[in-house]
């Protein structure tokens, strides 16, 4: 046995050694250990260094709320920084290194910095790195960087898989002590689906470190017989090693299931975590309460201890916390602990109680100080001894360990991340979670129930509450008895502490002492979220658990209120750190964003298409035929057979959304900046949608295909936030407009069919009559197909500026559709075109893509001020588009280019300067957002954005590319290239 493991007792398995290192020290722990367990076991109390000062640090609890033992874990992709030794499973050549010390733990040179720590009070960096300023960037940013953090990451890529799940249930209940599994006991009887999740390996809580009788049981053989019964249940469901993160709107909670964390090599076929977001109908939070430290002289010292904490290493770990122990509490639970310390035969040499009025029976060997405080504890790796005192008088007792307390605060954060504020309780000396938290119960400890028997009672209180609104009928049992149930009464808080001499620490992560937080009173700081970011109060991956509620109470003493008045900070995910890994899922690598693929994706690649990946989708860029010895010659033929014949292009990728309700058309109107208020049924509109602040956002056609029915389309590249943005205007500028929206991007094949011969092809598989004056130019309709057999969409809209279709049918019919116009087009000389092509002609017509819609550029820009209507009241940026800047005459503006020389080329990017101008940016005058070659041009062709450029037409200039030291002299002219009365649109 290791020096510290007691001979008897615990939860752990004798039979089974486990063996580990540590810093490279080869150990030995036992089956059902945690690390932190098998470290106290094996009297290695020094496990890290504080982050500010590197002092000595020890292990201080027995759960999530672990500040000190944070310690690296694995090794290669597998290392994991900042592992909370407390929480992690011991297992059998588990390697854990202790973090921030150089060049080891016994001796951190870093330790220096306690000898600046005059220097490095609360606000340090404020008040220290604001001169020289020059030294900002060259010293004072390099040095922080490289002292920031706790353990280091790897560079290695994680070799291990994630994955994400959704899950259902009438009544989640999060915490699986004595409260949580009465309330999953009771819903699982009544035949709800139930989900009972912990973040623990083992399912029970502190009944797991309880000496009390539960049901004429042992505490855990009693925690054995509820989950028998609840795994009998096949409406239950149990989830341990599962840390509940996040309420979210819809009832849905975030969690993350450590599925290997707990093995050595983990299966191959199974996740190393797994996120879950469960929609529960109801749910039930029985987290407990958070036991508090005590902020006295050197309580940061390796061996002072949460006293619930060394109780659990001893009764569930078989652990003795050392040979003589003195025991400093505000409340009733340290008796509790000197009662288990004294059974294991460990001394308690002194149990200070700081209230003079105690009356709990103890008939212990301790002595028992009635109004005394431990003021100070003495060593610097391990406690040596503390210092008594008591009405002034102070006394020196020789101990190797200490236990404290200070009380309990329920574990509320889940509750408040909905927008719900903690309340102070004056009864119960912390704060509690609000009422009228629809469809989130509290019970047990977490709503300030203490003891056992009450805690149990008040799970089956809950379920039975949540389940009849739900028509459930919870069927009446007694409850379990307990004996000797020790139930804590509340006490009142204890901030200060007399006879401080040593730093008295309140955030153990972060280095805060006492000190520090009446230095951000003093200096203005003394709001709770001031103080918070002032002091690094409740940061990194401690996130408060055990600091925030003594720096609230002694934010409170120092500016003379209640902590009522403080208030807490803003309560947000996660309160339990929670990995990247977990959180990517499956989205890493290749799989970092979703490959998509058009419904026409298959007709592409079987009519030779050569793909690029344009934002998520794969889409086909150009078709070589045998013989053409570039990309350009075939982009160059499908452009001519476009505006020769006809092409049949895969447009499937843009955004498409449904708009329905009785005020679709005043919501369309109220988007976009021309009018649709008047768009019959039956026709298409070209819209430009803008932002708040008057500049253009998108553009796409919307089409009205019946009475309170239209369909939009959107650029491919803001599908997503289009979708975004009108739904934050349907859901927060007009919640009163009857409007529903729909994406129906993926439900859609659509294929544009371009080219003088496209109506001749189109009607060969249409039913209906789509002659021009029957379908003209900018019609949209429903029409039918193959003599019925197919209903798809019909729009007259052009992007080449030839007579032209686009046609949308139901996506699982795509590819066939479009081989039944390639064949139809065979004797009509139709060729497939992508979307290198689709940019030539679409310069070619001067048409715009976010080359130049780049968030710079209004309509006037772009030569649409006729699309902003004046008659219209108001739409999205119409009183921001006022703004004089937005009309100066000196605005960058549409034109297009082409060189003197039709030999030259000029590329996307170059910057347009007056012709005699010298190449500097101080002489920019514009740049070239889209250029190709022409065809039909016979040279290079470009759109770009030019000051003054509507009124230079004609005017020769210089396009300088600096990157290429390219110089070609070019001429503005009209964006429009081809056909600019648009003749071949409407024949």
């Amino acid at each position: 046995m290791t020096s510290y493991r007691l001979a008897k007792g615990g939860l752990i398995d004798r039979a089974k050694p486990v063996y580990f290192t540590f810093d490279g020290e080869a150990m030995q722990g036992l089956d059902g250990d945690t690390l932190a367990a098998a470290l106290l076991a094996n009297g290695q109390q020094l496990v890290g260094r504080s982050f500010k000062y590197h002092r000595p640090r020890g292990i201080l609890t027995a759960g999530a709320a672990e500040p000190n033992a944070l310690m690296t874990i694995g090794r290669g992709g597998r290392t994991e920084p900042n592992t909370r030794a407390t929480m992690q499973e011991l297992y059998e050549g588990l390697e854990a290194k202790s973090q921030n010390r150089w060049p080891s733990l016994e001796y951190d040179i870093g330790a220096v910095n306690g000898l600046l720590s005059p220097f490095l009070s609360a606000g340090f960096y404020y008040k220290t790195f604001m001169w020289p300023g020059a030294l900002w960037e060259r010293f004072y940013e390099p040095a922080i960087r490289k002292a920031a953090g706790l353990g280091k990451a790897s560079y290695e890529a994680d070799p291990d898989p994630y994955e994400k799940c959704w899950a259902h249930c009438d009544l989640l209940v999060i915490g699986a002590g004595a409260t949580g599994l009465m309330a999953a006991l009771a819903a699982g009887r009544a035949g709800a689906r139930v989900i009972l999740l912990d973040e623990n390996a083992r399912l029970g809580g502190g009944l797991l470190s309880e000496t009390a009788l539960v049901g004429g049981q042992n505490a855990p053989a009693f925690v054995q017989t509820v989950i028998a019964e609840l795994e009998s249940l096949p409406n239950v469901q149990i989830m341990a090693r599962t840390t509940a993160f996040g309420w979210y709107d819809g009832q849905v909670f975030g969690a993350v299931e450590r599925v290997q964390k707990h093995v050595a090599i983990p299966a191959s076929n199974r996740p190393i975590e797994r996120l879950w977001r469960i929609a529960a109908r109801k749910a039930i939070l029985a987290t407990g309460a958070e036991e508090r430290p005590l902020v006295f002289g050197g309580n940061d010292i390796p061996g002072v201890m949460m006293a619930g904490a060394m109780r659990s290493y001893l009764n569930r770990h078989a652990v003795a916390p050392g040979k003589k122990t003195a025991i400093f509490t505000t409340n009733d639970s340290g008796y509790a602990l000197a009662r288990d310390l004294e059974a294991a035969g460990v001394e308690v040499t002194a149990l200070v109680d700081s209230r003079r009025d105690s009356t709990i029976a103890y008939d212990g060997q301790a002595r028992v100080v009635h109004g005394g405080f431990v003021s100070n504890v003495h060593g610097a790796k391990a406690v040596e001894a503390i210092d008594l005192w008591r009405d002034g008088q102070t006394e020196r007792l020789s101990v190797d360990s200490v236990a404290m307390s200070g009380g309990f605060s329920p574990i509320i954060h889940l509750a408040c991340h909905r927008g719900a504020k903690p309340v102070w309780s004056e009864t119960h000396s912390a704060f509690l979670a609000p009422e009228g938290l629809h469809g989130l119960a509290l019970a047990g400890s977490t709503a300030g129930t203490f003891g056992l028997q009450s805690a149990m009672a008040s799970g089956r209180l809950a379920a039975k509450s949540a389940l009849s609104d739900l028509g459930f009928e919870v069927p009446t049992a007694d409850l379990p008895a307990v004996e000797n149930d020790i139930v804590p009464a509340p006490a009142a808080p204890l901030w200060s502490i007399p006879g401080i001499k040593t730093k008295a620490f309140v955030d153990f992560q972060n280095d805060v002492h006492l000190k520090d937080l009446g230095l951000a009173v003093q200096e203005g700081y003394g709001h709770v979220e001031l103080a918070k970011r002032y002091t690094t109060t409740g940061m990194a991956t401690d996130q408060g658990k055990l600091s925030n509620v003594n720096a609230i109470g002694l934010l409170a003493e120092a500016r003379r209120i209640s902590p009522a008045e403080v208030g807490t900070t803003t309560f947000r995910p996660f309160y339990t750190p929670v990995s990247f890994g977990a959180l990517a899922g499956s989205s890493h690598g290749k799989h970092f964003q979703p490959v998509r693929k058009s419904p026409l994706h298959d007709w592409a690649e079987k009519n030779g298409a050569t793909f690029v990946e344009a934002g998520l989708w794969y889409r086909s860029a150009w078709f070589p035929r045998v013989g053409e010895t570039g990309w350009r010659e075939s982009v160059n033929r499908e452009v001519r057979n476009v505006r020769l014949n006809a092409g049949l292009c895969d447009v499937s990728m843009l955004g498409k959304i449904e708009v329905c309700g009785l005020d679709a058309a005043e919501f369309l109107n109220r988007v976009y900046c021309n009018g649709f208020l008047k768009l019959p049924v039956g026709r298409a509109r070209y819209g430009l949608m803008l932002r708040e602040d008057g500049f253009i956002y998108d553009d796409g056609t919307t089409s009205h295909l019946a009475e309170n029915r239209y369909f939009m389309t959107t650029t491919t590249a803001y599908a997503a936030s289009v979708m975004n943005h009108l739904e934050f205007c349907a859901q927060a500028l007009w919640p009163e407009l009857d409007v529903r929206l729909a994406s129906v991007t993926d439900q859609w094949a659509q294929m544009a069919l371009a080219g003088p011969k496209s109506r001749a092809i189109l009607a060969q598989i249409v039913d209906e009559d789509i002659s021009d004056e029957a379908v003209p130019y900018l019609a949209a309709k429903e029409v039918s197909l193959f003599g019925g057999r197919l209903a798809g969409r019909l729009f007259r809209i052009s992007f080449s500026g030839e007579l032209a279709y686009e046609l949308a049918v139901p996506a699982g019919y795509g590819e066939s559709v479009a081989d039944a116009l390639m064949e139809a087009g065979r004797e009509h000389g139709i060729c497939p075109y992508g979307i290198e092509a689709l940019s030539v002609l679409r310069i070619e017509k001067g048409h715009v893509t976010h080359n130049e819609i780049n968030g710079t550029v209004v309509p006037g820009d772009l030569g649409f001020d006729k699309m902003v209507s004046a008659a219209k009241p108001d739409f999205i940026g119409k009183r921001m588009l006022e703004r004089p800047g937005l009309s100066d005459p000196e605005r960058h503006q549409l034109v297009g280019l082409v060189p003197i020389d039709a030999n030259a080329s000029f590329r996307t990017g170059a910057h347009v300067l007056a012709k005699e101008a010298q190449a500097r940016l101080e002489n920019d005058e514009g740049y070239v957002s889209s250029s190709c070659y022409s065809p039909h041009v016979g040279s290079a062709i470009g759109l770009a954005l030019v000051k003054r450029g509507q009124s230079r037409h004609g005017e020769e200039v210089m396009i300088w590319n600096g990157l290429r030291d390219e110089f070609t002299p070019a001429r503005i002219c009209s964006p429009v290239f081809v056909d600019p009365a648009n003749e071949k649109l409407k024949v």
